[in-house]
């Protein structure tokens, strides 16, 4: 019977969310759904990606983007989130950090919020319902800007 050793390539592939020096991109999650961040940060995690915050609105994102500054790679951005939302959040987030990489999370519908986020910065969007594969090549896609 064939072993394990028998087929040493099989399923070997480096994890998406891993750089060529071995150490794991740093994502800010920023989304008041419970839901949605565990799912993100699930399909993130997954791939080897660190996810070093959650914020549960825009201001709470902002804070944390300048905290952990600059220490984050990428930022999972809600366009609708109570207290301030993630487009203003976006628009305060490059302010701060011209280099800073936001993708925007947003339910159909909300294309007018999508287009002027990505005239004001953000790298790119996901709609919901998240979609592990879409979420993964977007956040790959954004990162290689």
């Amino acid at each position: 019977m064939k072993t394990k050793q028998d087929f040493p390539s099989i399923n070997e592939r480096k994890a998406d969310g891993v750089r060529e020096d071995g150490s794991p991109y740093r994502v800010l999650i920023v989304d008041d759904s419970m839901f949605v961040t565990k799912q993100i940060s699930q399909i993130l995690t997954s791939e080897g990606f660190d996810v070093v915050g959650i914020a549960t609105n825009g201001e709470e994102g902002l804070n944390k983007y300048k905290e952990l500054f600059p220490n984050v790679d990428i930022v999972t951005m809600d366009i609708t989130m109570p207290k301030m939302d993630g487009v203003t959040a976006l628009e305060k987030i490059i302010e701060f950090d011209k280099e800073a990489r936001v993708i925007m999370i947003s339910a159909l519908g909300k294309q007018d919020l999508v287009k002027k986020s990505l005239m004001l910065g953000a790298k790119n969007y996901i709609v919901k319902p998240l979609d592990r594969q879409k979420v993964l090549e977007r956040i790959l896609m954004s990162l290689q800007q």
